[in-house]
């Protein structure tokens, strides 16, 4: 593997590159903060605008289909337009849309709030990645910068719960909508004064309409047919239906992108051996964080009895642990170690934190159980994220950072589907059949009552145990595949030589 030449110093650094974090960071919280924010205030919306149960899940969905359909348009926006551009419009179509969130008064006006939400925040999340990857070229600098990025990226979410449970239970649950304003001000502001995009990163080719537009409809496709399984079940001919839309679809998009001049998706950003095992790796330990969200959020509230403050308060110990991971540990070892031996033991890490949690029982202790359960994961997922989300746009032309960060959220929002759908399938059937085994002896009502909460209990601890074989697969993913060497101290970011490209921490080979 070869060293940047000497002959060959990287392009002068931004003075202003560290100021710029801020506001990209800041961005990030509020993209990462919508993705739970809303679902502690849901049931008092769901209320007040007369939100049918069969509809409520939409409130969510609408974001999801939108974000997640959209993502590698947004990037391939980005490219094309300019990452500042497109992170600024990005911002402040998010703060419109969060109003119109806020303000609404029926069941309509929520539902396409969620949806321009979701699609301006498809145009924000792969710009500011993208703008980090093309702003921070020097190894040691690009560390820190993705430590801070990952924490938010992996700890985001538990600061959603918490500032959702605050403003939901001592203000109003539109609040939760209103917050975002100020959040997208700011960073735009701080974005447009501050940030310089590096020269010659654009990519002016003609957008790929064809690739758009299958890309578009397989990811939506396949993020509500993972909803629709988790509502309707998996047997669902609906359900089947979009499934097998989904892969005809997006197997048309790959044949599309290899053949068109201009790709939205060049292959050669997803088939780079260590890429390719940062996308894989990252959605799967998504799928298990988000079940455990999930299961965690509604044992605290339903069977501990937890206010949505104290629930909130009590996601802490996750946070402090993937700040700790992402900034101390990860930061500090990745310029020492190959990614691989940071994300690898990182997943298992989580992987033994959540193997603690399978022991979940009605009356648990938090201090003995739920708390080193989740500084694990923490310590484990801070420690494994931040070098992922920096070598998922490492090596890469700058021309196709864009749709390379967008690829990076896309792995995150598609695995997020799939973990609430599948996670949760398995905890109801498990729970199912708990009930059904044990209901004879369920005779008064205190005893049926107690059945339900133990049968949830199972159901969770079921599904956990799943987590733990999807992390100890995210685990077994980076160390088999991601194979590249330790970062140098120089710069890391492609010069725009192509995708091939690279100093000794590029591996171009084709193989997550």
């Amino acid at each position: 593997m070869s060293k940047t030449p000497a002959s060959s110093p990287p392009t002068q650094a931004d003075p202003s590159r560290w100021k710029a974090l801020v506001f990209i960071a800041l961005a990030q919280l509020m993209v990462v903060l919508d993705a739970t924010i809303v679902n502690i205030a849901l049931p008092s919306a769901q209320q007040d605008l007369g939100i049918s149960d069969g509809n409520r899940q939409w409130v969510i969905t609408a974001y999801a289909l939108a974000f997640g359909g959209l993502l590698l348009f947004g990037g391939r926006v980005a490219d094309l337009w300019g990452r500042k551009r497109t992170f600024v419009v990005g911002l402040i179509g998010f703060a419109a849309a969060s109003a119109l969130g806020g303000a609404a008064t029926g069941e309509a006006t929520m539902l396409g709030a969620r949806a321009l939400q979701g699609a301006f925040g498809a145009l924000l999340a792969p710009a500011a990645l993208s703008l980090l990857a093309v702003m921070f070229t020097d190894a040691k600098e690009r560390a820190k910068a993705f430590g801070i990025y990952g924490a938010i990226a992996g700890g985001g979410g538990a600061v959603g719960l918490i500032l959702g449970g605050f403003l939901t239970e001592y203000l109003n649950w539109r609040w939760t909508f209103f917050v975002n304003i100020p959040f997208a001000i700011v960073a735009a502001l701080g974005a447009y004064f501050v940030i310089r995009e590096p020269a010659g990163g654009r990519n002016r080719s003609p957008l790929d309409v064809p690739g758009v537009v299958l890309s578009t409809l397989g990811l939506v496709s396949l993020v509500y047919g993972f909803t629709r399984a988790e509502s309707d079940g998996w047997s669902d001919p609906t359900t089947i239906g979009l499934f097998v839309g989904a892969v005809l679809l997006l197997a048309a998009f790959a044949l599309v992108e290899s053949r068109v001049k201009s790709p939205l998706l060049p292959l050669r950003v997803v088939t780079d051996r260590n890429r390719g095992g940062v996308y894989l790796s990252l959605g799967l330990a998504v799928i298990a964080m988000f079940g455990l969200f999930l299961f965690l959020t509604y044992y605290l509230q339903v069977v501990k009895g937890y206010s949505p403050v104290k629930t909130g308060f009590a996601f802490l110990p996750m946070i402090a642990g993937m700040i700790t991971g992402s900034t101390q540990i990860g930061t500090r070892l990745m310029t020492r170690v190959p990614p691989r031996f940071l994300m690898g033991p990182g997943f298992l890490t989580a992987a033994v934190g959540m193997l603690l949690l399978t022991q979940l029982e009605i009356g648990s202790s938090y201090a003995g159980l739920i708390l080193p359960a989740q500084l694990l994961l923490g310590l484990g997922m801070g420690t494994a994220f931040m070098p992922a989300m920096s070598l998922a746009t490492h090596g890469v032309d700058p021309r196709d950072a864009g749709v390379a960060s967008a690829m990076v959220n896309t792995s995150q929002q598609v695995g997020g589907a799939i973990g609430t759908a599948l996670l949760n399938t398995i905890a109801a059937s498990a729970t199912t059949a708990y009930l059904v085994d044990h209901a004879a002896g369920a005779t008064t009502p205190a005893a049926q009552k107690l059945l339900q909460l133990q049968g949830m209990v199972e159901g969770y601890s079921a599904a956990i145990w799943w987590a733990v074989g999807i992390l100890v697969a995210s685990a077994t993913i980076a160390l088999t595949l991601i194979n590249t060497g330790k970062p140098g101290t120089g710069a890391v970011a492609a010069s725009g030589s192509g995708a091939g490209a690279g100093d000794e921490v590029k591996v171009p080979v084709i193989a997550h």
